[in-house]
């Protein structure tokens, strides 16, 4: 299912094909998922070429992350945390539960519409209404802080601090406050307050600083792959 759902997104999103680029990124997200109970699934990660700061998963271990979101990090462990909450999602079967109460035939225009501003006339606006917002425009607080808290524990599985999360979300919330318009998509998939902020860096402290100490946070290939992100054509959305 998840396969057949990648393929209607893959032929609707702006995918980018740089093959340095795919690589580090899978690579990343490879690290993270082969720590988590389902590193049996075979793992895909993409880079949508999209301005829209957002990222998304869809079952079976498809993982979406827009060029605007990569863009905005500062350091490999920011880009990681994202990973690993959508690749908690996966995990804890938050796509699965919504679609079991949803119609999931639209799935692929949804989400282009979700992850990206291609959908701008009225009748892709209907269409969203009625096709599954509710499946994957917006996950409950609920699966959204299971997502944070196993993220933190999929990050410190592979070597990487899990202080990229917070520190992600917190430029995120920022950013809302002083140009909105910027990290709308982010927002409208991802329900995002101090509250649950709090409840990461909580999360963390709860660990013993001797197992925090020496985690990643940054690498060389980081910083090759977000200049090579950014030296890509502008995207047209």
């Amino acid at each position: 299912m998840g396969q057949d759902y990648s393929q209607q997104i893959n032929a609707q999103l702006p995918i980018v094909s740089d093959p340095e680029v795919n690589r580090y990124v899978n690579l990343l997200g490879d690290q993270i998922a082969s720590h988590t109970s389902r590193a049996d699934l075979d793992w895909h990660f993409y880079v949508v070429d999209s301005k829209e700061v957002n990222a998304f998963a869809v079952p079976g271990g498809y993982v979406y992350v827009n060029r605007g979101l990569i863009e905005r990090t500062s350091s490999m462990d920011e880009l990681a945390g994202v990973l690993g909450h959508e690749i908690g999602h996966v995990v804890l079967r938050h796509s699965i539960k919504q679609m079991e109460q949803q119609q999931g035939a639209q799935v692929g225009v949804t989400l282009a519409c979700v992850l990206t501003s291609i959908c701008n006339s009225q009748a892709a606006g209907a269409l969203i209404n009625v096709g599954g917002t509710a499946v994957f425009a917006r996950f409950s607080r609920k699966d959204e802080a299971e997502a944070d808290q196993q993220g933190v524990i999929n990050t410190i599985r592979s070597g990487i601090s899990p202080q990229g999360m917070p520190s992600m979300f917190e430029k995120l919330l920022q950013e809302r406050r002083s140009q909105p318009s910027a990290v709308e998509g982010w927002f409208a998939t991802h329900p995002l307050e101090e509250d649950r902020i709090a409840a990461v860096r909580a999360q963390i402290a709860s660990y013993p600083a001797s197992q925090l100490r020496g985690l990643q946070t940054n690498s060389s290939n980081y910083t090759s792959f977000v200049a090579r992100v950014r030296s890509l054509p502008p995207p047209r959305k």
